[in-house]
C-alpha cells in the first residue's frame, strides 16, 4: 500500500476496527485486514484465493435468514454494478452457533474490465447495537412502565432527561410520547409526592445505585395514582454508567385495599366471613366519594370544567414546561359580553345554560396541554404555550369567532352571546410572575370592553 498524504494505507487497514476485504473481479479474496480475519475466524493464507461461495461461512439477512449466493455483498455489487450501502446482515461459520452483525458497504474498484478491477467489501461491527431490537418489542408492549432516563445530569430541575418511554406510560400518564422526551419524571409528580422518597431516589441516582420505591405521582388531567417503581443503572460495554431504566407499575388499588386492611385489622377479624363483600362495597363507596372530593376540589360544579385553583396549579406547570422548551407562554381572560343584561332579561336559568354552553365549547377548543377554567361569575381563563405572537393572534380570533356562533334556544328563539378578551403575550424567561401577569390579562380585556366589545386586546 503507498502513503497518501504521509499516511501509511496498509499500516491504516492493518489497525482499523473496521473489517476490509478485497475482491477480485472473480469474487475470489485477494486481501482481507486482521479485523475482517476475526469475523470469519480464519487466517490470511487461509481465507486468500477463497471464494464468496466459500461453505466456510455464511451470510443472512436482517431478520436471520440466510442469504442467497446471488445477494452476498461481492457477488450484488458484481451483479448490479452499483455500489451496496449500510445493509445489515449477519455473518456465521461452522465453528460459531452465535451469529455477529454487521453494516455492510460494498462498491468496485478500478476500471471496469481491467486486470486490476475490484470489489471492496466493509463490514462493522454493530452486534450490541443489533441484539437491542430483539427486546424491543417486549419492552414497548408489555403492561408494567419502562421510562428511560440520561445518567449524564440529574439535578433539579433540568434533569435526569427522558429518552425512552413505552406505550403502558402512555397510557397510564396520558402524555404522549413526543411530550415528553427531554422532559424529566419530575412532571409527574406534585405537592403531596414523598418528598424523603424523593431524596432516596435522587442519593440513588447520584451514587448509581438500584433502588425500589412507591410514590404517588399525576396523570397528565391531575389524577394521582400509587406507582412501584424499580430503578437501575444502565451501564455501557465499558462499564461505565449511561442511563437510568425504571420498570413500573400501577399500584394504587393494592395501595388502597392494604391500607384499608390495616386501618380495619380489628373489626375484619369479627367480620371475616363478610370480609368479600365487605372490602368490595367499602371500595366502590370510597372510590366515589373521592371521584367528588376531587371533582369539588377541582372543577366548577356548574360547568364542569376546572375552577381556578386547579388552573393555576396547572398555569405554573407550564410555565416550567415553556422555559424547558424555549417556548412563549400568553395568560388571558374572556368576559361574556353584557351578562348581567341576559341575566336580567331572560332570568338566571339561561344565564347558566349560556355559561355551559361556552364551557362546553371552550372544552373542545383547547388542547390537552392547554390550561383553561371558569375564574369566576361569566369569565374565563387561559394558559397557553404560544411559539410567535402570531401564533397567540389566530388563536384568540377562532376563539372569539367560535363563541359568536354558540346559540342557546330561549323560549323557542335562539339566543346568541359575543365576548371580549384580553391576553398577554410573554417570551421565555424563569422570573414569570403568574399573578402579575394575569392582572395585565386583566387591563387588556377592560381595553376590549371600552373600544367595543366582541373583540381580543393583546399586550406584550
Amino acid at each position: 500500500m503507498s502513503d497518501f498524504y504521509g499516511l501509511n494505507l496498509n499500516n491504516l487497514l492493518e489497525k482499523a476496527p473496521i473489517g476490509v476485504v478485497i475482491h477480485r473481479w472473480d469474487t475470489s479474496i485477494k486481501y482481507a485486514n486482521p479485523a475482517a480475519l476475526s469475523v470469519f475466524g480464519l487466517t490470511l493464507e487461509q481465507i486468500v484465493d477463497k471464494e464468496a461461495t466459500d461453505g466456510q461461512w455464511r451470510f443472512l439477512d436482517e431478520a436471520g435468514r440466510p442469504l442467497k449466493f446471488a445477494d452476498y455483498p461481492v457477488n450484488k455489487v458484481k451483479r448490479t454494478q452499483a455500489p451496496m450501502t449500510n445493509e445489515i446482515l449477519g455473518v456465521a461459520d461452522h465453528t460459531r452457533a452465535k451469529v455477529r452483525w454487521f453494516m455492510v458497504n460494498a462498491y468496485n474498484e478500478g476500471e471496469l474490465d481491467s486486470e486490476n478491477q475490484t470489489i471492496v467489501v466493509t463490514l462493522n461491527d454493530i452486534s450490541a447495537f443489533k441484539q437491542l431490537f430483539f427486546f424491543s418489542d417486549i419492552v414497548e408492549n408489555t403492561q408494567d412502565i419502562v421510562i428511560v432516563c440520561e445518567a449524564n445530569n440529574i439535578k433539579y430541575p433540568t434533569g435526569p432527561k427522558i429518552v425512552y418511554v413505552n406505550k403502558a406510560f402512555e397510557s397510564l400518564t396520558g402524555y404522549k410520547k413526543e411530550d415528553v422526551l427531554g422532559e424529566t419524571p419530575r412532571i409527574l409528580q406534585g405537592d403531596l409526592t414523598d418528598k424523603a422518597a424523593m431524596s432516596r431516589i435522587q442519593s440513588a441516582l447520584i451514587n448509581h445505585q438500584a433502588i425500589t420505591e412507591t410514590l404517588l405521582n399525576y396523570d397528565i388531567n391531575g389524577r394521582p395514582y400509587w406507582i412501584e417503581m424499580n430503578i437501575i443503572p444502565l451501564k455501557n460495554k465499558y462499564g461505565e454508567v449511561t442511563h437510568f431504566g425504571a420498570i413500573e407499575r400501577d399500584v394504587s388499588e393494592r395501595k388502597f385495599h392494604l391500607e384499608q386492611l390495616q386501618f380495619r385489622n380489628l373489626e375484619l377479624k369479627a367480620l371475616k366471613d363478610e370480609l368479600e363483600q365487605l372490602v368490595h362495597d367499602r371500595t366502590i363507596d370510597l372510590q366515589i366519594a373521592n371521584e367528588k372530593l376531587e371533582k369539588i376540589a377541582f372543577f366548577d360544579p356548574l360547568t364542569n370544567i376546572p375552577n381556578r385553583r386547579f388552573f393555576i396549579e396547572q398555569a405554573h406547570k407550564l410555565i416550567k414546561s415553556c422555559n424547558r422548551r424555549k417556548l412563549a407562554i400568553a395568560f388571558g381572560l374572556l368576559d361574556i359580553d353584557d351578562f348581567k343584561l341576559i341575566n336580567d332579561t331572560h332570568g338566571h336559568d339561561v344565564g347558566d345554560l349560556i355559561l355551559i354552553e361556552l364551557a362546553n365549547y371552550i372544552k373542545q377548543f383547547c388542547r390537552d396541554d392547554e390550561a383553561y377554567c371558569r375564574y369566576g361569575g361569566e369569565e374565563f381563563a387561559f394558559a397557553v404555550a404560544i411559539e410567535t405572537p402570531e401564533d397567540l393572534d389566530c388563536f384568540t380570533s377562532r376563539l372569539i369567532t367560535g363563541i359568536q356562533n354558540i346559540e342557546v334556544s330561549v323560549a323557542g328563539q335562539l339566543l346568541s352571546v359575543t365576548a371580549s378578551g384580553g391576553f398577554r403575550f410573554c417570551t421565555t424567561r424563569e422570573d414569570i410572575d403568574f399573578e402579575k401577569e394575569m392582572k395585565q390579562a386583566d387591563v387588556a380585556l377592560y381595553q376590549s370592553k371600552e373600544s367595543g366589545k366582541n373583540k381580543v386586546t393583546i399586550t406584550e
